[in-house]
């Protein structure tokens, strides 16, 4: 059973069709890197997914589960709405850490949000939040940031913050891992430190789905590239296929520009 699936997602601003029927699945611990110029609809599809764009029709399936049918207009209550976006995690290009809370804070503070929802919180409350620090402390320690735990966003470089969001991002362990281009905001010298925390996910079989304009990077981690324009898939299939042997001309011209 795919552990994600997207059936005929459209999505429409006003008079614009942004997403013009988009189709395609994937399994557990797979990675798809998606492509395309600006404008094709990248971000927007992640948004869609994710709960923060309400798609104009279509479904999303999540473990077999039917979690976004855009046809439903019934009100989703917000206790079934977190439920659902648990299954995702996702990292912005521009960081999104809140300037105001350190490091660990940072981290730490939407899994506490949702302890709160716990039954026997109160009688818990100690156990709870020493559970959340100390596998916040981990993920931190994974990407090199055990000494930057009582830093705020402001002290860090750009490859730290986004290292931050990306153990914020793991810290609500979910099913798949969406990255929004997130090198594209850091200096070259910088673009490393995350690949290589992406790289190290991969080696985890992390599942997740990487928008980035880093060919190279997409070659040598992505099972699986999709290649989107003016709101379609032109192309899908592995990264020798699309990137080696491109059959549509829309993305050969693409990749010609970008290799």
């Amino acid at each position: 059973m795919a552990i994600l699936e997207v059936r005929d997602l459209y999505k429409s601003f006003g008079k614009t069709e942004v997403l013009k029927g988009i189709n395609f699945s994937m399994e557990k611990g797979e990675i798809i890197a998606v492509l395309g110029s600006s404008g094709s609809g990248k971000t927007t599809l992640l948004r869609c997914i994710n709960f923060l764009e309400t798609a104009t029709s279509g479904k999303v399936f999540a473990d077999g589960e039917c979690i976004l049918d855009a046809s439903d207009k019934k009100k989703i209550p917000a206790a079934e709405m977190r439920r659902r976006q648990l299954n995702f995690g996702l990292v912005f290009q521009s960081f999104n850490l809140f300037p105001q809370y350190n490091v660990l804070e940072n981290v730490t503070l939407a899994p506490k949000l949702l302890a709160r929802e716990n039954p026997d919180f109160k009688q818990r409350k100690r156990e709870l939040f020493a559970g959340i620090e100390d596998n916040a402390r981990e993920l931190l320690s994974r990407v090199g940031l055990s000494d930057k735990l009582d830093n705020y966003p402001c002290e860090l470089s750009g490859g730290q913050q986004q290292r931050v969001s990306i153990s914020r991002a793991l810290a609500l362990d979910p099913k798949i891992l969406f990255f929004d281009e997130p090198t594209s905001a850091l200096d070259p010298e910088l673009t490393n430190e995350i690949l290589k925390v992406i790289k190290d996910l991969a080696q985890k079989h992390m599942t997740m789905v990487i928008v980035t304009h880093e060919i190279e990077f997409a070659r040598n981690v992505a099972d699986r590239i999709i290649f989107m324009n003016e709101g379609k898939v032109l192309e899908d299939g592995t990264p020798e296929e699309v990137i080696e042997h491109p059959k549509n001309e829309r993305t050969k011209a693409f990749l010609s520009k970008m290799l």
